[in-house]
Parts: C-alpha cells; structure tokens; sequence
C-alpha cells in the first residue's frame, strides 16, 4: 500500500517504463499470439494494460479519461503503445494533481468492499506487473525480442559478455 502520493507516482512511472519496453517489442503480425488458442494473446494484453488503469484509478478516485475502448482491440501494435502512453501520462497528471498523502489512508469503496485508496493503486501496479509477465513469455513463444525490465534477459546477458 502507497502512503504518500509520491510514491506511487514515482512507482507508476518507473513501472511504465519496463511496461512500454514490453509494448515495443510487440508487432502487428504476432498480436494474435498467444500460449494457447482461447486465451489471452498479446495484443488483448497489451491493450488490457493501456485501458485498464481508468477502472483502477476511478475505484481510487481519479478521473481519467479513456484513451481507447477496452472491447476493441487495435490490429496495430504502435495504437496500443501510443494509447498506454496516453494513459500512463493521464494517470501522472491526474495523481500529481489531486492525490495528497492523507488521501491515501482514506477507505475507498471497491468491488470487494473498501480499501485504503493506496491499497487500490498498489494493486493496478501489481496488476499491471502481472500481465506484463504473461506477455514476456508470450514475446519468446512468438519468437519476438524480450527486454529486460526488471533485470536483463538471458539474450540482453549474453550481449554483455561478448
């Protein structure tokens, strides 16, 4: 849980930074991949993460306003890393201008019952993390390059040593 607005801005940012780095390595052509037919394929997840943070950020409190329309998924991968940026701007100006410490102590009502409203952001980052982590295995299945985000990759580590 986030006590002070900061430091969900700064976890924000620094989490759309390894985020946009998954989005970029996607492309038009491998957005229907997926582990299996049926679930979710990159291009529903990267389009997830680029529309879900206004559902986050409202059960917070925070007036975003959409970039896209969650049912519809682009067939470009450049629309769904343009829209996540769009967002990920939106969310920063939104938190930076309304969010205060106490606000993030206060109970909020959610789908599951009231939380702390640092609670609730805290889990559109861990939300967001997760997908993220689906959609890294989905890169290597498509044969697409995986970035490192947190730490490099085997491929990003063996560049190092040569």
């Amino acid at each position: 849980m986030y006590r002070t607005a900061q430091d969900f801005v700064n976890d924000w940012a620094h989490a759309a930074t390894g985020t946009i780095k998954v989005l970029e390595a996607l492309t038009d052509d491998k957005l229907d991949q997926s582990i299996v037919e049926g679930h979710s394929s990159l291009g529903w997840l990267g389009w997830h993460l680029a529309t879900c943070p206004v559902f986050f950020t409202g059960m917070a409190g925070l007036k975003i306003e959409p970039a896209g329309d969650p049912k519809s998924v682009p067939t470009s991968a450049s629309e769904i890393l343009a829209t996540y940026k769009t967002v990920v701007e939106r969310v920063k100006a939104a938190a930076a201008q309304s969010l205060t410490d106490e606000m993030m102590a206060e109970s909020v009502d959610t789908f599951s019952g009231p939380a702390p409203r640092g609670a609730i952001l805290r889990m559109l980052i861990d939300h967001q993390t997760h997908h993220r982590g689906q959609m890294t295995v989905l890169l290597r299945q498509a044969g697409l390059p995986v970035p490192g985000v947190i730490g490099p990759t085997r491929e990003e580590q063996q560049n190092m040593k040569k």
